[in-house]
């Protein structure tokens, strides 16, 4: 079972042994960051620093300002966390150990693109912005990931790529201070959280036959009962309760057309860049209306388009099964083994196999440089054992 571990450039630049160390877990391959967001992300074991603060999505390499000097929207470059080509440097001490480098592109999830160009960021029915999620209706959004996912997903020597956040962020984000929690939201009211109203969508509504007045007035009068903390229906047949089933279907028709045709655009952007054998994967969720990192996606298409998913395990491995159903494609599980991140280490062995007998055929930890050793310790023993 092919296995690869997440890894930062700072993970890497500056320490020595680290390489080795990652390679010595028993995996052939690792999962380093080309296009990042902003994070804050403990070193426990580089020798010249214990945190690395990334203060705003970034480039990890130096881009090629041919490819960006007449688009609207465009990298940024990273500041002191990762100067230069971190990324270049980082895959080289990795190769040399003997790893497999793949890329991991993190897309439509910037926060300093929404501070600096408010306009391009979601819009809630409150006339609320969330300047964590581009909105990936919008042409010159859409032009830019694509963009973004050709260059960074392509760096010199990688073998693959992960595409990550490539479909609609929304409400659910952890953010700084997070102070969002006093209502507990469910995920049918998250769904109408995360709709979009910027001027692109209100077309887009239009195009489907909703009016995007009366559907944010719905949207409004539909959380009501919500904020008053009663307690609301869960899945999609609680955003229908909440929407009616017809605008509820309008909008999800849109939101998937529009997530779908851009997964398309960048996978094969990506495709036309890269060298033969290069694989393309997405980290997803199989519920195509579902918001974040890991997109939702229909299985049935993007496992048409990509060569395969990423999977969120942790705690159950049960989102397997719909795109285990479509018999084709790399089937990634990815598993936390940072215990202080909510992993549990101490039962890789047999997440791992519970998540074979779902269909998984490869493996991704998270994340080889936040766990401490007594958790990277656990990891090599499982995979030894495995």
């Amino acid at each position: 079972m092919r296995t690869s571990a997440f890894v930062y450039p700072w993970d890497v630049i500056g320490d020595p042994d680290a390489a080795r160390r990652i390679a010595d877990l028993g995996v052939q391959q690792v999962t380093l960051a080309a296009a990042y967001h902003s994070t804050r992300a403990l070193t426990p074991r580089h020798p010249r620093h214990r945190v690395v603060t990334a203060e705003h999505a970034a480039v990890l390499y130096p881009v090629d300002e041919q490819r960006w000097t007449d688009a609207e929207l465009r990298p940024y470059a990273a500041g002191n966390w990762a100067p230069g080509d971190a990324y270049g440097e980082a895959a080289a001490a990795l190769a040399d150990a003997g790893l497999d480098v793949h890329t991991w592109v993190v897309l439509a999830h910037n926060s300093r693109l929404g501070a600096e160009r408010p306009d391009t960021s979601v819009v809630n029915a409150y006339g609320d912005r969330y300047p964590w999620a581009p909105c990936i209706a919008q042409p010159a959004t859409r032009a830019f990931l694509v963009a973004l996912a050709a260059e960074a997903a392509t760096r010199p020597g990688a073998r693959g790529t992960e595409l990550e956040s490539l479909g609609w962020y929304g409400l659910a984000h952890l953010h700084a201070h997070d102070k969002i929690g006093g209502v507990g939201l469910g995920e049918a009211a998250q769904y109408l959280m995360s709709l979009c109203f910027c001027p692109d969508c209100r077309a887009g509504y239009a195009r489907h036959g909703l009016d995007a007045e009366e559907l944010s007035r719905s949207v409004r009068a539909a959380l009501e009962p919500v904020w008053r903390g009663e307690p609301a229906d869960d899945g999609w047949a609680g955003v229908e309760k909440l929407l009616g089933a017809e605008q509820a279907a309008a909008t999800r028709a849109y939101r998937d057309i529009t997530a779908r045709t851009l997964q398309e655009a960048a996978v094969a952007a990506v495709r036309e860049a890269a060298p033969a054998g290069f694989q393309v994967l997405l980290h997803a969720d199989p519920v195509s209306y579902h918001c974040g990192a890991n997109a939702g996606v229909d299985p049935a298409h993007i496992l048409a388009v990509a060569d395969g998913v990423v999977v969120p395990c942790t705690g159950g491995a049960g989102l397997l099964a719909p795109f285990a159903a479509e018999g084709r494609g790399v089937l990634a599980a990815n598993l936390t083994v940072v215990r202080g991140m909510g992993g549990s280490p101490g039962t890789l062995a047999a997440d791992v196999r519970a998540a074979r007998e779902l269909g998984a055929d490869e493996l991704r930890l998270y994340h080889a440089g936040l766990a401490p050793d007594a958790d990277l310790d656990l990891v090599r023993a499982a995979l030894a054992e495995l």
